[in-house]
């Protein structure tokens, strides 16, 4: 399947890259950060084709996870027009810029940490 094809490993990434590829495969999404869910959401249903996840305990990382977690690495870096380009690839040319800047808040989120429960004080 177009997307499937390994290009690395989960450890290739930094913690946070993890945590997204987790959520893009649907892996404890319910505990991620909302704005990782709305991206992943984002992706899955308006993405330009169907898009390919390896399995929850898979160690490989596949093309389109890869995009995914790239794309959220290059909106917290502020690298706008390369985070455009790559989510042009994800999904449709109309929604990309709402999944940068999705990307962003998700980045930012990621960097904040685990989300507190409901009706939680920092």
């Amino acid at each position: 399947m177009k997307g499937s094809h390994p290009v690395g490993q989960l450890t290739d990434l930094d913690p946070a890259g993890r945590v997204a590829v987790a959520a893009f495969r649907g892996d404890g999404r319910e505990l991620c950060p909302a704005p990782l869910r709305d991206l992943c959401a984002l992706c899955a249903r308006h993405g330009r084709r169907p898009l390919a996840c390896h399995g929850a305990g898979c160690p490989c990382l596949g093309g389109d996870e890869a995009c995914f977690a790239r794309l959220i690495e290059l909106a917290a870096g502020g690298e706008q027009e390369e985070a455009l380009m790559l989510a042009m690839l994800l999904v449709r040319a109309d929604l990309a810029p709402l999944a940068v800047a999705l990307a962003q808040q998700a980045a930012l989120a990621l960097r904040r940490g685990p989300a507190a429960p409901s009706g939680t004080i920092h």
